[in-house]
């Protein structure tokens, strides 16, 4: 008879970016751990990149009704949720719990291992993804110095020889300070064609875009011009078609850390965040810094420049 599988759970909430940022911990317990079973339990739709990146086997709701007792202090817990829980040798958890109540939850349920990691970072203590695995090291697991830095996804879409060099765009992010004002993004498409007259631009919106116009302005703006525009898309569905890009263009956005990650090259414009901590660690990654944190600031020359580069033009 074959000994079991060890069964490994990591709870993470947290935005796209944030998610995405914990794939090289997950990754590493993956490894650490051979022929285990993973599962990851967060938000649908972005928990499930973990299964796209072939890193867990089954992903899990966060926001399932049976959740919310596991936050109360001596909460009745369903039944069903205690033995999926206690199914698992060990659980990472990445959720903010000031209070214990989580731990002790878990405790009361008999879950034997838990190792409770940050669910936010701190600035001047490395970046992001080191800081999510750091407590890892508690059981032995350490990073390699240069290996978490790989992308961590591929793509399925498949580019066809002689094609035109395809520009990925999404112009926005989770704050309007992280963003570049809509004007230079309108300008951008126009200017870049201008450039590389065979090129096809891809626009990337979602949600927040719509509500704020920024898709309808560009639209508007970009009327004529040769371009594709996924609009809503599914994470996952995103992620197989960015290996259709040549290169992307974007903020300090989960988008910008999807496109890194599935390995394409990033021109990503930075305002009042900090690179050092919060940019894609791919080594695709060009990085244009706002002067003074400003995205006002950061003219579109500049941008074109890093276009340039990354193109190889």
């Amino acid at each position: 008879m074959q000994p079991k599988k060890p069964r490994v759970l990591v709870i993470r909430g947290g935005a796209i970016g944030d998610f995405i940022l914990t794939l090289p911990a997950i990754r590493l317990i993956r490894e650490s751990i051979p022929g285990c079973h993973l599962e990851v339990l967060g938000y649908p739709g972005i928990v499930d990149l973990a299964v796209s990146a072939g890193l867990a086997e089954a992903v899990r709701s966060l926001e399932h009704r049976t959740m919310a007792p596991l936050f109360a202090k001596g909460a009745v817990i369903d039944e069903a949720l205690v033995d999926y829980l206690c199914s698992f040798s060990l659980v990472v958890s990445y959720l903010y719990d000031p209070d214990g109540h989580l731990r002790a939850s878990l405790e009361r349920v008999g879950v034997k291992t838990l190792v409770e990691c940050p669910h936010r970072v701190e600035p001047n203590k490395g970046h992001a993804a080191e800081q999510l695995a750091k407590p890892l090291e508690a059981l032995a697991m350490y990073l390699d110095p240069e290996d978490w830095k790989r992308p961590m996804m591929a793509g399925s879409g498949m580019r066809t020889p002689g094609t035109s060099v395809r520009v990925g765009i999404h112009p926005g992010s989770g704050s309007e300070k992280k963003n570049w004002p809509l004007a230079n993004w309108l300008l951008l498409g126009r200017e870049i064609l201008a450039e590389i007259p065979s090129a096809r631009l891809v626009l990337i919106t979602g949600e927040a875009e719509a509500e704020r116009g920024v898709t309808e302005q560009l639209r508007l703006a970009w009327d004529g011009l040769p371009y594709d525009h996924w609009e809503g898309l599914p994470l996952t569905d995103l992620a197989a078609r960015f290996s259709t890009c040549d290169v992307f263009v974007g903020h300090d956005s989960g988008i910008s850390h999807l496109a890194a990650t599935c390995g394409v090259p990033c021109v990503l414009l930075f305002g009042p965040t900090d690179p050092v901590l919060w940019a894609p660690p791919q080594p695709g990654v060009k990085v244009l810094r706002a002067p003074n944190g400003d995205l006002t600031h950061l003219m579109p020359d500049a941008v074109h420049a890093g276009l340039r580069e990354a193109l190889g033009r």
